[in-house]
């Protein structure tokens, strides 16, 4: 210690006034030379006997700070010379004790200084540095090496050798001595030496060369002894102490860093440097030392490996050679050279030499590599070109088959599974497709015999696996599916050897373990089996058939898959193909292999034989039968001699499978059954030409037993597999020998026998069936021959539909259904009628009737004159046969439609259809009845009418309801009855009865329920009405209606054919009150299903009856028609969902859903009509008021009536009529959007599906044309409402491109006419009064004018451009109406800004945009509009707090359910319009006003609002960030974000992603438009002062306020430096750091304080994120200086006036961010705040820390008498892998302030050098990102503002 004595005292004077000359400005080189001068006088003039420097913490900092690299050598050297007296003054052990404070500012000298700097600096190092104590360099030596290492960068330097000197010094120095005995004893000073110099290399890439110089010059070789000369015992043991010794160094205490040391080096990317590394392994670090087989644990090995085999990746063949010789031992160097010797000595040599590296490699370097590249491929990366990295490692790899044959095999399927998963994770398609171009390229590297050799042991060890375990062989299937779709496996190699020896061995793995893999009780896996036949099945595909040419025929006899000793064959080709793949590697086959094309081909074809057979005993098992017959048919197109296949010996096992299929339950697995054997047989009809097995008889059981398996599939109650089931019998027609076999079998499953009775009739479900089959046959006489395919996936299977065939097959099921016209009041007659009503193919019967007459051989012969020779017996049966198809003609004239008759009369039979009697079921007119019967006609009239009326009743039906005929004598009285009225003039005796009798006819038909009955009381009553009404006198007029729908004309039959003559009046009396009742019964009745068309006529007939109660009975029974279609539209989805048709009740449903629509269709039609009746007459009774125009007068609508109107009838009447359009349009949507999601349909039975859902939507469609055309603007509304409803709770919700792809098919609503609908809508609501009567809404929809709006914008964008031509003058004449009076409009206007941009988009996409006129008018649209909006509503009443996401989740509501606020709407809307706004205002001055607008009236408001910043949203800056970057509005934008960044509220919010995507993207174009922005805000940034504010009032305040100031200027500074881009303000480095030394110099009293201090660390913390470490090289000093007084301020006893802990907290961050940061220069100055060597994990017993933070814990520690155990939760390492800071806010934010010390800073302390030194052992990447996301939470935090 020195006494402060006066002498002393001038000396430190002197110092201090040296050191202030650095304050002034030193502007040159000179000054700085000057300074130096004065300060080295000042030191020399130290007293006599002291040895110390007063001030020496500065004088060492202003020493660093001359050594600023941009300062000159002359300076330099100054300042070396004076660091040169400070050393020798204060002598050894000074230096010692001061070397933190002298030492940081000569560490960087060495990499920058010049050769005159260099020299006097090494000296320093020499004479002093290195002569230290040891325990005085150990804490630096890091340091100190990390210093030379730049001097040994040259070897031709002039530095070079003496750097390698001084670094040996400081070896031997730290070591304790320079001989080898004592070198052994003190083995662990030289340890610690070479870990230092270890890390050094690690973390230090700008210094790995200098640290790869060194140690190929003293790494000791770590090899093992390979010398075989004689060796003298004393030098041999002492050579081999000595290297033991260094060895011992070398890898103690653990040889891991040695490991990490050659990673970074091989890792580096400078190819000198690798190369160098590489070198040191070959020669130092052999793979066969017992340091890496040893000593060195596995990771570490597996580490090594993979980074030495990644160097392969740079293609440089030095590198390549080098690794090779590493990997393969030390004779692969040699064996590279070409000797140019061929003698076979040489090439045995060379072989052996081969061999001897191969075993090498296998033994020591096989392993570890394998295992490094598949950690590769399995770990998770951000990047794809990281995860394409392995893939190219291996492609290099395999340049010597001695690695690459090795390893290739072992990653192989790890690599594919890899790229495989990673199709799943890729977030972009282009980077999963960039993975899978590195994969195929490696891929095609591999040779074939690997990659299938790989592949077939991947799945057969699969299939060997337990069942219970289905997982590895599920994922070994998708592995093999991504391979052959996605890989390259057309080599000739793989397409005719392995392809083949893989489908054959998976074949029989099938078959042998079968009862394995496909366990009943396991579904999964039988789907398992389906997927690898499917796998067998594709690559089955891409076999060519000369793989199998060297088959011969000749040489074989017949294919007998039931041979006894298959099993023994399979078991040996599979074990053949093992042998193959082992010994010849997947090479071609040799001659003498046992495995050749026609074992193969015989194996393939028998494997799949049996295959096949063996499913025929269960042909329930659907897909999987199918799937192999699959197989079978691709063997058999691709194996040659088809005809050695024994189809005979197969027929037993089909015959047993059809008779199976016959007798089970008409299911959905039986019809995959019926379709898999008929795939089966076709595919053998295919492939053996040859026909005696189809003649079999066994043929003759099969054929019919799979028409009886059919047969249930053609019922109407199974729509789902209807189409399916008639291909299936068009394909046995084919298949059949005698055409008539098919014909029989179908005629005798239509008829059942009669009991009791020796004959067989038509039994109704067999005539249904037939129906179907007629159908969906396609007969057309022009129709060719045509090959149809029955599911997709299965082979070809047609279907002739040619007259000519349709005649074989159909002609005696059509006769037999013709039959049934014979007995009308059967009810197959009903059936029948209402077929032949309906069906398309009449003319096709017409034709067959017509061609079997004209070859009645009496009419032939009649014509000819032949007829002489004619027997008469023959001619009784000609004469029979043509009274029979006469008969038939006639009952089919009778039952089909009115539109047969011209068709009928073209044909030659029309003329003696003259002859016939008149038709007893036609209506003929009353009037033409003769009146002079009346009394003989009345008399009989009545009895009749009383014996049928009793015959007919409820009350005889229930007494007789179990005798039999009941019914039939129930129909016929009421026939009867029906003629009677028919003809009756007055029935006025009986008319009471006779009512009451009528309707009880009617209900007991529906009640009980009897179809027949009903169609037949239907008809009665419907006379008895029409009867009823004429009595009256009522007006008969049944031509006035308007029918909306025209289906219901085909549909007539029977008594109700007459109704269109008859129909009443609407003005007659209301009918019996039981009528409606009944009505609505018999609609609704599962009963009258099949006569439900009757029903329908019926109700239109009685419609115009209740045309004074319309109103009233209109939504019941629009309700009843809904709920009908709902269930059987459910049952319907249902069947095709899960294939169970027995829920569906209705024997045709299909039909039964569009009979009811067409009720609804002429229900709804009548309503409309009299409603429209209504309005005209109340229209012609009212005053004429003058009319206005379309779109009104400017001021209509702005005072709204005091009184408001009552609801007129008409108005009530029509609001019921809206509702029920409403409810039909809802169903009619569900209908139509039914094949929108098909995920849960079997794709089999996607024909069917398509019939029925074509049908359905057809029949929709056609209802929503109509209902269109009648209310055009209500539909519309309702259509808009179910939009709105996308996605929402509800079950039906329909999705909203259905709704918009639907106005685009409807004729009705066509862009003309739905635009201007759209208008009349969005008046309705915001302006009506501008509106006439006729064009106003009814408001039943619930939505809003913004809704309409929106819908509006979405359908203008689904319009076609080029629509735009025939809407363009509506858009325009409203657009200029709302720009009017713009009033009423305030709400939507936003959304008219997005309509008007919309027009604008698709102008500019048409020619018709060419038109400069229209596109000019269209931009002053939008101005005027844009002006409008924010004048009608302005923004500031909507600038309130928006809610943020804490309180939207706490109120349940999302940021969607705000997005109606004005605010954010127009801001959204505007913000999408802007970046396009070129597209929509054509010139440059029309955007400067738009963008002048949006500034004044959104911009400014907002960021001027009371509430900003809390105001502001992510809509909000993007808008901003649009404006900003058109040009035209730089000069708008820059001064509002100007003023809003300097708000003093600007940092009084932080949302994450508001900052980050919000706020700094658009500061950065707020810096690039204006670089002097950061000028700016650094001149506002006073210097500390402390004059005038000592004393006073105000000084506090004062204080406080200059302290906020600063603090946000400090927080503006950091928040630039962020924005903008790295190293955009180089140039401001200088002046940041002036500014900064000048705040680090306030104190507690200063004006600012020292409160700031925290926002000096985070602008310095921003400066090292976003600023190259070079041009920081000034600034550490200051940071070195200021980091250790503020944590040594947490010393006890310490005062912390200028330190307050929010100060240390921020400090700690500093720290802890250089730490992860470890930029090369801070490394030189890291051993001051942290434990950087090994020291950190290994500390020596008894070595107390020397640096600050390990020393400050420890003191904290031993303070607070609290143990060291307490740690921070939150990792260092983050999810991503990278290493992130400690210190983040998330460890902060919950901890409060007085308790920051014990569960912050404390733990923080005591665990930064442990997490430094495991950070760089891990080798782990910094995570830049989670520092930047923290220092900008921090920057926004206001919580920590004075």
């Amino acid at each position: 210690s020195v006494k402060p004595d006066k002498a002393y005292r001038r000396y430190a004077a002197g110092i201090d006034r040296a050191l202030s000359l650095f304050d002034t400005a030193l502007e040159g080189w000179a000054d700085y030379i000057s300074f130096l001068g004065r300060l080295l006088k000042a030191l020399q003039l130290h007293p006599p006997g002291v040895s110390d420097v007063p001030h020496k913490a500065l004088v060492a900092q202003r020493l660093s700070q001359c050594l600023n690299p941009p300062l000159g050598p002359g300076v330099h050297q100054k300042a070396l010379e004076v660091y040169g007296y400070i050393f020798s003054l204060i002598g050894r052990n000074g230096l010692g004790r001061d070397l933190p404070h002298y030492l940081p500012g000569l560490s960087p000298v060495l990499a920058f200084g010049s050769l005159s700097v260099k020299h006097p600096l090494l000296a320093l190092f020499d004479t002093f540095i290195v002569a230290l104590d040891p325990t005085a360099l150990h804490p630096a030596l890091k340091a100190i090496i990390l210093a030379l290492l730049p001097g040994l960068e040259e070897e031709s330097s002039e530095e070079f050798e003496r750097t390698l000197e001084i670094l040996s010094g400081l070896k031997n120095a730290i070591g304790g001595g320079t001989n080898d005995e004592q070198e052994a004893r003190d083995v662990l000073g030289h340890q610690f030496f070479w870990q230092c110099m270890f890390l050094a290399a690690i973390t230090s890439p700008s210094r790995r060369l200098g640290a790869l110089a060194y140690l190929q010059r003293h790494l000791p070789r770590l090899a093992p002894a390979r010398t075989s000369s004689k060796k003298t015992n004393g030098k041999t043991g002492g050579c081999e102490s000595r290297s033991s010794c260094q060895i011992e160094a070398v890898t103690s205490p653990e040889p891991g860093l040695l490991i990490r040391c050659f990673a970074a080096g091989l890792g580096d990317d400078q190819l000198l440097v690798q190369r160098g590394f590489l070198d040191l392994l070959v020669t130092n670090l052999p793979l066969d030392s017992d340091v890496l087989q040893q000593r060195v644990a596995p990771e570490d090995l597996i580490k090594l490996a993979t980074a030495a085999a990644s160097v392969v990746s740079r293609r440089d063949m030095s590198l390549n050679r080098r690794l090779w010789t590493w990997f393969l031992g030390p004779e692969a160097s040699g064996s590279d050279q070409n000797t140019g010797q061929t003698s076979v000595e040489n090439t045995t040599g060379h072989d052996q030499t081969r061999k001897r590296q191969t075993k090498y490699f296998r033994r020591y370097g096989l392993q570890p590599l394998v295992q490094g590249i598949l950690k590769m491929f399995t770990t998770d990366t951000s990047t794809s070109t990281e995860q394409a990295r392995p893939f190219r490692i291996c492609l290099a790899l395999m340049d010597r088959w001695e690695i690459g044959g090795l390893v290739v095999p072992e990653v192989f399927l790890p690599a594919m599974k890899s790229v495989w998963h990673y199709e799943k994770s890729a977030s972009t398609a282009q980077e999963f497709e960039e993975v899978l171009r590195s994969a195929k390229v490696f891929f095609d590297g591999v040779e074939s015999g690997l990659i299938w050799d790989e592949i077939s042991t991947k799945l057969l060890q699969a299939t060997d696996m337990n069942v219970s375990d289905s997982e590895p062989f599920a994922q070994s299937l998708h592995l093999a599916f991504f391979i052959v779709r996605n890989f390259n496996i057309q080599e000739e190699e793989m397409l005719l050897e392995h392809i083949p020896l893989l489908v054959l061995s998976l074949l029989l793995k099938v078959q042998s373990f079968a009862p394995h893999i496909e366990n009943p009780a396991q579904p999964d896996n039988l789907s398992l089996a389906n997927r690898l036949l499917a796998l067998v099945g594709e690559l089955l595909e891409l076999v060519p058939s000369r793989a199998f040419n060297a088959l011969d025929p000749r040489n074989a006899g017949l294919w007998d898959y039931n041979k006894s000793d298959f099993g023994g064959e399979s078991k040996r080709f599979l074990d053949d193909m093992r042998e193959y793949y082992k010994t010849h590697g997947g090479h071609p086959l040799p001659a003498e292999s046992k495995i050749d094309s026609n074992t193969i081909a015989n194996l393939l074809i028998l494997t799949a034989l049996q295959m096949v057979m063996r499913e025929m005993s269960d042909v329930s098992s659907g897909k999987s039968l199918e799937a192999r017959i699959a197989i079978l048919d691709m063997l058999l197109r691709k194996v040659p001699a088809a005809s050695r296949l024994d189809v005979t010996a197969m027929l037993p096992n089909i015959h047993e499978a059809s008779e199976n299929l016959a007798a089970a339950i008409g299911d959905y697995v039986q019809l995959k059954g019926v379709i898999s054997l008929l795939s089966l047989l076709d595919t053998l009809h295919l492939a053996v030409l040859s026909t005696p097995w189809l003649t079999d008889h066994r043929m003759r059981l099969i054929l019919p037993n799979l028409i009886t398996a059919l047969w249930p599939h053609l019922s109407p109650a199974s729509p789902n597999s209807n189409v399916e089931a008639v291909r299936c019998v068009w394909k046995i027609h084919q298949l059949s020998i005698d055409k008539k076999l098919a014909e029989s079998c179908i005629s005798s499953l239509m008829v059942q026998t009669v009991p009791n009775e020796e004959r067989d009739v038509l039994n109704i479900e067999g005539a249904r069936r037939f129906a179907i089959l007629w159908s969906h046959s396609n007969l057309n006489p022009t129709t060719q021959a045509r090959r149809l395919s029955l599911v997709p996936g299965t082979p070809k299977i047609g279907s002739a539909t040619s007259s000519t065939e349709g005649e074989r097959l159909l002609s005696r099921p059509l006769s037999l259904l013709l039959d049934t016209l014979n007995e009308p009041k059967s009810e197959l007659y009903v059936f029948t009628a209402g077929w032949l009503q309906s069906s398309a193919n009449v003319q096709i019967i017409l034709d067959f009737l017509q061609k079997h007459i004209e070859d009645v051989l009496c009419l032939r012969d009649a014509q000819t004159g032949a007829s002489k020779s004619v027997k008469a017996e023959d001619v009784v049966c000609d004469l029979a046969e043509c009274l029979y198809y006469m008969q038939s003609l006639l009952n089919l004239i009778l039952c089909t439609p009115r539109d047969i008759w011209p068709l009928l009369f073209n044909q030659v039979i029309g003329k003696e259809r003259n002859d016939e009697p008149s038709n007893p079921r036609s209506l003929p007119p009353v009037h033409n009845e003769e009146s002079s019967s009346k009394s003989a006609v009345m008399s009989v009239q009545i009895c009749l009418t009383r014996v049928c009326l009793k015959a007919s009743g409820g009350d005889f039906g229930t007494r007789h309801k179990a005798s039999p005929g009941v019914s039939q004598l129930q129909q016929t009285a009421t026939t009867l009855l029906q003629e009677i009225l028919i003809r009756s003039k007055s029935i006025s005796d009986i008319h009471n009865e006779l009512e009451s009798g009528i309707i009880d006819t009617l209900a007991w038909s529906v009640r009980k329920p009897d179809p027949p009955l009903q169609v037949s009381g239907i008809g009665l009553t419907s006379v008895w009405l029409t009867r009823r009404v004429r009595e009256k006198s009522l007006i008969v007029d049944g031509n006035h209606r308007r029918i909306l729908s025209g289906d219901h004309g085909s549909r007539t039959s029977g008594s109700t054919e007459r109704l269109d003559q008859e129909t009443p009046s609407e003005t007659q009396a209301i009918p019996p009150p039981a009528l409606y009742d009944i009505l609505l019964e018999g609609l609704g009745a599962t009963g009258s299903h099949p006569v439900l068309h009757h029903w329908i006529r019926f109700l239109d007939f009685c419609l115009p009856l209740y045309s004074t109660s319309i109103y009233q009975i209109l939504l019941p029974l629009v309700g009843r028609f809904a709920k009908s279609v709902e269930a059987l539209f459910t049952d319907i989805q249902a069947s095709f969902e899960h294939q169970d048709t027995r829920s569906i009740t209705p024997l045709e449903p299909v039909n039964t859903v569009i009979e009811i629509l067409n009720g609804l269709d002429q229900t709804l039609a009548r309503a409309h009509d009299r409603l429209v009746e209504e309005q005209l007459i109340e229209s012609n009774t009212k005053t004429p008021e003058p009319t206005q125009g379309f779109f009104g007068n400017m001021v209509s609508g702005v005072f709204p009536s005091d009184a408001s109107m009552p609801r007129s009838t008409t108005a009530n009447n029509r609001l019921t009529v809206i509702l029920c359009f409403k409810d039909a349009i809802r169903l009619c949507l569900r209908l139509w959007s039914w094949d929108a999601d098909n995920s849960r349909r079997d794709p089999t039975m996607s024909s069917s599906f398509s019939h029925v859902s074509s049908r359905l939507k057809n029949r929709a469609r056609r209802i929503l044309e109509h209902l269109f055309a009648a209310e055009s603007l209500e539909c519309l509304e309702t259509l808009i409402g179910s939009w709105l409803l996308m996605g929402g709770p509800s079950k039906h919700s329909i999705p909203a491109p259905t709704v918009l792809n639907l106005l685009h098919v409807l004729d009705g609503s066509r862009p003309r006419n739905t635009i201007p609908a759209i208008f009349n809508a969005l008046y309705s609501r915001t302006n009506p009064s501008a509106l006439d009567p006729d064009r106003k809404s009814t408001l039943t929809t619930e939505m809003s004018d913004n809704d309409l709006a929106r819908f509006l914008v979405e359908y203008t964008r689904s319009v076609e451009d080029d629509a735009m031509d025939e809407i363009w003058n509506d858009c325009m004449t409203f657009l200029k109406d709302v720009l009017a009076n713009p009033l009423p409009h305030r709400q939507i206007l936003p959304r008219l800004l997005e309509f008007t941009a919309m027009l604008g988009f698709k102008v500019d996409n048409t020619g018709f945009g060419e038109n400069r006129r229209r596109r000019r008018e269209l931009s002053d649209l939008f101005l005027r509009q844009l002006t409008a909006t924010f004048t009608v509503k302005p923004l500031g009443f909507s600038l309130e707090n928006p809610p943020s996401r804490s309180q939207q989740l706490a109120n349940g509501t999302s940021r969607e359910s705000h997005e109606g606020s004005a605010a954010d709407e127009i801001t959204v809307i505007l913000a999408s319009l802007f970046r396009t706004l070129s597209k929509i205002l054509v010139d440059s001055d029309r955007i400067t006003t738009a963008s002048t607008i949006i500034s004044a009236q959104v911009v400014i408001p907002t960021l001027r609002w009371k509430s900003f910043p809390q105001n502001v949203t992510s809509t909000f800056l993007d808008l901003l960030l649009s404006l900003s970057r058109i040009a035209e509005a730089t000069k708008v934008w820059r001064k509002d974000v100007g003023e809003a960044f300097n708000d003093s509220r600007f940092f009084c919010r932080y949302t994450g992603e508001l900052a980050t995507t919000g706020w700094l993207p658009l500061l950065r174009q707020w810096v690039i438009s204006d670089k002097g922005r950061m000028t700016e805000v650094l001149a506002r940034i006073p210097s500390p002062t402390s004059a005038g504010i000592v004393f006073g009032v105000g000084a506090s305040s004062a204080r406080l306020e200059a302290d906020r100031r600063t603090q946000l200027n400090l927080r503006r500074v950091a928040t630039l430096l962020l924005a903008a881009a790295a190293d955009s303000f180089i140039e401001s480095v200088g002046t940041i750091q002036e500014k900064l030394s000048d705040l680090l110099t306030a104190t507690a009293a200063s004006s600012p304080s020292a409160a700031t201090r925290a926002e000096v660390y985070m602008v310095l913390r921003a400066l090292v994120l976003q600023t190259s470490p070079i041009h920081l090289a000034s600034i550490w000093p200051l940071i070195t200086t200021e980091l250790q007084d503020a944590i040594s301020s947490l010393y006890p006893g310490r005062d912390r006036d200028r330190y307050n802990m929010l100060c240390i907290v921020h400090a700690c961050k500093l720290l802890d961010l250089l730490v992860v940061t470890a930029s090369d220069d801070f490394q030189l100055r890291q051993w001051l705040f942290i434990t950087d060597s090994i020291d950190a994990v290994y500390r020596a017993q008894g070595l107390e820390p020397h640096a600050l933070v390990d020393d400050l814990a420890e003191e904290l520690d031993a303070d607070a008498g609290m143990s060291q155990d307490a740690t921070i939760s939150t990792p260092s390492t983050s999810q991503t892998g990278r290493r992130k800071p400690l210190l983040s806010a998330k460890v902060l934010q919950d901890i409060p302030k007085d308790q920051l010390l014990d569960r912050a800073v404390r733990p923080f302390l005591r665990q930064l050098s442990i997490n430094a030194f495991e950070g760089t052992y891990s080798m782990t990447p910094f995570d830049r990102q989670a520092a930047f996301n923290d220092l900008l939470f921090d920057i926004f935090d206001d919580k920590n503002l004075v």
